[in-house]
């Protein structure tokens, strides 16, 4: 019985990070393709600048917390993997913290050229995390 309840402890971790890591990868992408991208069409531009300017905190904070939880249960399987997970963790605070406010001051002052070169950073860091995730994803699911 004891030899079972190991096996099951040592087990569920693997699991978890699979669906922690589809969880970041098709969050992310439902995120950065779907609404935000959307936004745009759907309302008018005041508007979908006031929702982005809501939402876009705490799809970091998600990607982070995830991200690390990714990590964490990945670790016993691959450390690697893990290592990645952990880097979109830590990686995404600067972009939540400095880069964002950057981001709305430009906007806010009408800086277009610094918006357009900081918004091309933003863009690149998650299509960044997501062809990272999406490795991470396939490699913990053994395809």
């Amino acid at each position: 019985m004891l030899d079972t309840a190991l096996a099951t402890l040592s087990y569920w971790p693997h699991p978890a990070a699979i669906l922690c890591s589809g969880l970041l990868f098709g969050g992310m992408t439902l995120f950065a393709f779907g609404f935000a991208a959307s936004l745009f069409t759907a309302l008018p531009p005041e508007s979908a600048r006031l929702v982005i300017r809501k939402t876009f905190p705490h799809f970091y904070m998600w990607v982070i917390i995830i991200s690390l939880c990714a990590a964490v249960l990945s670790w016993h399987t691959d450390e690697r993997i893990s290592i990645i997970l952990a880097l979109i963790s830590i990686s995404t605070i600067p972009t939540r913290q400095i880069l964002m406010p950057r981001i709305n001051a430009a906007t806010d002052v009408k800086d277009f050229r610094t918006f357009k070169w900081l918004h091309g950073i933003s863009v690149a860091t998650t299509l960044v995390h997501i062809g990272a995730s999406g490795y991470c994803l396939v490699s913990l699911a053994g395809l």
